[in-house]
């Protein structure tokens, strides 16, 4: 533990000049951030850093934005980027072979490195599937010396073998409905289009004779080694590699985003690599700096790029907050011809950066600014791209002080642009302190929360209690999750733990008793403490509209029932309860989570005829109400 400590600690003092900037690719506009080493240059040599693809790319988001750190503090500057339909860039043809198309925008994020800093060449970092798009995109672009490969996907047959076997863990379909063309695909809520899935196919770099850079790292992963017979077919073609597999690939890549760890060890060998690494060049001349990222005017069109909609022109771009902690954040602004229907503020689902889940919170705030609302998509200290307080640790999910950069982030609104009518999104504890923020009268007019895991955060807990506590809920969670089937052979088998169950149970008649308790003191306007339903009445009385999006199944509804009790009938329309069939926690299927925008959205900008206090059951495509009971 106290080796992540000091890791994180050596990261925030890193010495690492990062700001956002967009540039173009062919006809995208991509997003990226480049950090400029502070002092003097080893090198005219300068960094292009190459992300994995969909969820690995959300998870090691931190760790990514760790590498940028460690290279530029050794002198390289460093340009880490979004392809075209990631991130926040902008969107890609669905039907376009992404394979061929990130290759073109790591050549153009190559080019833009290099016409803003004055190298003379570029080393390209990959990771996983950007590897291979380092790989393809160094054949194809002369100015790229050097490749570090960092558990490089070598073959995309087996590599789409992995993604489908994730799907079908999943429980989903191999083929995605709702993707174009039979043979796509989709894993955790991220896709590739059937002509990308062709193409990978068809690669094998091992086969493939590619132009040889120079000078090669391939860092494997430790736990499951696997492009040892590419390094192997590179050096006898001559290149100068050289090859560590490492351990840290699982904590930093395949572990949900509040859980990763950032693998020093990588990290390590990538600077010890380029501390020896040289290219023979002089050093060029370090060209004037631009402005530091709190200087950034929405007037320098440099730092945002526009999106022709059929409404008008919608604006991206880059902000920083005016609060004690720099939050960094994204702000979508509807065409100057859209009426302005007020504002709206993205929260952190969990530990996953300002895009969101799935990047739904992308696709949200261009939907919602093409309908004349302001969106920013935030990130609270210490997540994402903003930087941890000085005296909280980074990737805190239920940090405290969130509520005063809630604050702050609707003051942005309200004194920068004029709006007062904001409202609060937020999936998991991104609902929670959307919540919280709205009972503690930040002015907001309403909150939508989806999936929330928890309404109360006492310092100390853990994210294990938030799953024990959805449990004592809802027993019957705990057992189809954690007991398997043939649950009385294994009873008598003793292969279950007894102890753990009687303590769940217990656990669960208390809390329907503190339930029962809760609402006979309610009926009496007695005031207790910690109390779900008095702060929902609370928020409504003050005029502020509430709604609540679950997955059917998931252990919030049964939280929401036990702490609010029969508030939530009381509160009759003021606040809404759907439930969406066949989705999970963060929606990552598509069918159900377009099911979740479409509702957002009508909360968002109209309310349901029904005056009663209703659960919207969604599956498929009907739509059924049932009341509360």
């Amino acid at each position: 533990m106290s080796d992540v400590c000091a890791d994180e600690s050596w990261i925030a003092s890193s010495g690492s000049n990062a700001r956002p900037i967009y540039f173009s690719s062919e006809n995208r506009t991509l997003f990226g951030w480049l950090h400029l080493p502070d002092g003097v240059r080893t090198a005219g040599t300068g960094m292009v850093i190459c992300n994995p693809f969909g969820y690995e790319a959300i998870c090691s988001h931190r760790s990514v934005r760790a590498f940028a750190h460690a290279a530029a503090a050794l002198g390289f500057p460093v340009l880490r980027f979004d392809y075209g339909g990631t991130g926040d860039s902008g969107d890609i043809d669905p039907l376009a072979n992404q394979l061929t198309a990130w290759s073109r925008d790591a050549v153009a994020a190559v080019d833009e490195l290099r016409r803003r800093t004055g190298v003379g060449q570029a080393c390209l970092l990959g990771f996983r599937l950007g590897a291979l798009v380092a790989a393809l995109s160094a054949a194809s672009c002369e100015s790229v010396k050097a490749l570090i490969a960092v558990a490089p996907v070598t073959s995309g047959r087996r590599y789409l073998r992995e993604l489908r076997t994730i799907q079908l863990g999943a429980g989903q379909n191999v083929n995605a409905a709702g993707m174009e063309g039979a043979r796509s695909v989709e894993v955790s809520g991220f896709g590739l289009s059937a002509a990308t899935v062709a193409a990978l196919n068809d690669t094998d770099l091992s086969a493939m004779s590619l132009p040889t850079v120079p000078d090669i790292l391939i860092i494997d992963r430790g736990e499951l080694p696997g492009a040892r017979s590419w390094a192997d077919g590179l050096s006898q073609g001559g290149a100068h590699l050289e090859y560590v597999a490492l351990p840290g690939f699982v904590r930093m890549m395949m572990t949900a985003p509040h859980l990763t760890n950032i693998p020093q060890p990588m990290i390590n060998a990538m600077r010890d690599w380029l501390a020896r690494f040289t290219v023979g060049e002089p050093e060029p001349p370090v060209p004037s700096r631009e402005p530091r990222m709190e200087d950034v005017d929405s007037e320098k069109r440099w730092y945002s790029f526009a999106a022709e909609t059929t409404g008008g022109i919608l604006t991206e771009r880059p902000v920083v907050l005016p609060c004690e902690t720099r939050l960094f954040g994204i702000l979508t602004e509807p065409p100057r011809s859209a009426a302005c229907r007020g504002g709206v503020i993205l929260l952190n689902a969990g530990a996953t950066h300002h895009v969101g889940p799935n990047r739904m919170y992308v696709t949200l705030a261009r939907r919602w600014a093409k309908q004349g609302c302001l969106v920013l998509r935030i990130d609270l200290a210490g997540l994402g791209d903003s930087a941890a307080a000085n005296d909280r640790p980074e990737n805190e999910v239920y940090p405290a002080p969130a509520i005063e950069e809630v604050a702050a982030a609707v003051e942005f609104m309200r004194s920068r642009y004029g709006i007062a009518n904001v409202t609060l999104v937020g999936l998991c504890s991104g609902a929670y302190h959307a919540l919280r923020a709205a009972v503690a009268k930040v002015p907001v007019k309403r909150i939508l929360m989806v999936n929330p895991l928890n309404f109360f955060w006492r310092q100390g807990k853990t994210q294990n209690d938030l799953l024990w506590l959805g449990f004592v809920h809802n027993p019957g969670m705990y057992r189809r999750q954690v007991i398997p089937s043939r649950f009385w052979n294994k009873l008598l088998a003793r292969q279950v733990n007894v102890s753990r169950l009687l303590k769940l149970h217990a656990q669960y008649g208390c809390e329907l008793l503190q339930w029962i308790g809760r609402d006979l003191a309610r009926s009496v306007h007695v005031p207790l403490p910690r109390d779900l339903g008095n702060e929902l009445e609370d928020i409504a009385s003050r005029g502020v509209d509430i709604a609540l999006v679950f997955a059917r199944g998931d252990p919030g509804i049964a939280l929401l029932r036990h702490q609010a009790g029969s508030a939530v009938k009381r509160l009759d329309r003021r606040c809404r309860i759907h439930m969406i069939d066949g989705a999970d926690h963060i929606f990552s299927q598509s069918v159900p989570r377009t099911t979740l925008e479409s509702i957002l959205t009508e909360e968002l900008f109209a309310h349901p005829a029904s005056t009663r206090n209703t659960v919207s059951s969604v599956g498929g495509s009907h739509v059924s109400e049932e009341t509360i009971g």
